[in-house]
């Protein structure tokens, strides 16, 4: 199955922030080296004897018991995986997560470099490599190699709604202040008058 650009998943991703101001400035995603968190693939990969490798794979989280900690709900992982051995090896390299709170959110693009680990604690997912596969719904878990310390980024969705609110009310936004007539309409400009529509 062909892959969509990850720049499609990310702008779908980050679209869902656009209507919700940022949270304070010095928010960040924090988590500790060793955290574990579960995710899912996706789409479907196949690995084969001339498929052996697949760059810039997406995951994004899921719910799993065996682990440590949870990342935002929406949250996209880029990785790479290998089969090697009869195990599928898959490391992260970044995460863009958004987490949100009520009417406001705020949005985290940084390294997340992570393993995944089967639940017998081993390197890399056991796989059938004559029949190897993974597939949305197949939970597992990646195990940090070092801390995340991401700091939110600029939402560019709070200007977008502070021009909106000047726009639809009083402020420099507006064109027209309510209490001064339309400049077309004004003695002071005969053009209204004396030039034909």
């Amino acid at each position: 199955m062909p892959f969509k650009p990850v720049s499609f998943f990310l702008t779908a991703l980050i679209g869902t922030a656009l209507a919700t101001p940022l949270l304070a400035a010095e928010q960040a995603l924090t988590l500790p080296k060793g955290a574990s968190v579960g995710v899912e693939v996706i789409e479907k990969l196949a690995f084969t004897g001339s498929q052996a490798r697949h760059e810039g794979i997406l995951l994004h989280p899921t719910q799993t018991d065996s682990a440590s900690h949870e990342l935002p709900e929406y949250c996209v992982l880029v990785a790479n995986a290998q089969l090697t051995n009869g195990r599928i090896r898959i490391t992260t390299q970044d995460a863009t997560c958004i987490e949100t709170h009520d009417t406001e959110s705020a949005i985290f693009t940084g390294e997340f470099s992570a393993g995944a680990y089967a639940t017998d604690g081993q390197y890399g997912l056991a796989c059938d490599e004559s029949n190897c596969s993974l597939s949305p719904g197949q939970a597992f878990v990646v195990t940090l190699d070092k801390n995340v310390d991401i700091n939110a980024q600029d939402n560019p969705s709070a200007e977008i709604n502070a021009a909106r609110r000047q726009a639809d009310g009083d402020g420099v936004a507006n064109p027209i202040p309510s209490d001064r007539p339309d400049p077309d309409e004004s003695a002071e400009n005969p053009r209204s008058i004396n030039q034909p529509e």
